[in-house]
This record gives C-alpha cells, sequence and structure tokens, in this order.
C-alpha cells in the first residue's frame, strides 16, 4: 500500500491519482472468490468490483492512519 501511495505521489505527472491506482489494483488485491466461482457477470461483476475499488481507495487515502 505504501507503494501504491508513493505512486499516487506522481500523479500530476502520470494522473494515476489513488481513485485510478484503486481501480486498476483493486480486483487483484480484493479477489473475490464469489465472483470467479458463480461467473458473476454484467451489473453484478461491474457492482463487486466498484466496491473493491471504493475499500481499496479508501485504504490508500488513510495509510498513514490504518499501518
Amino acid at each position: 500500500m505504501r507503494h501504491l501511495l508513493l505512486m499516487a505521489s506522481y500523479s500530476s505527472q502520470t494522473n494515476m491519482h489513488a481513485r485510478n491506482l484503486a481501480i486498476v489494483w483493486a480486483p487483484n488485491l480484493l479477489r473475490s472468490k464469489d465472483i470467479e466461482a458463480s461467473g458473476f457477470n454484467g451489473t453484478a461483476a461491474f457492482m463487486e468490483v466498484r466496491v473493491q475499488s471504493i475499500v481499496v481507495e479508501f485504504i490508500l487515502t488513510h495509510v498513514e492512519q490504518l499501518f
């Protein structure tokens, strides 16, 4: 998480701020066996990934307090 926070500090050059990093990394950091097992598709899969990205974004914006 600290590495991703470091990457977010370069967002003015890379446009990869906490939200974009969360969108990219959330499915890997918070892999959901429910999505994989049930074969979610469409809206259900999108909502699950959205929740994951919100959680990762929260963690990234509060790294110092959490870790």
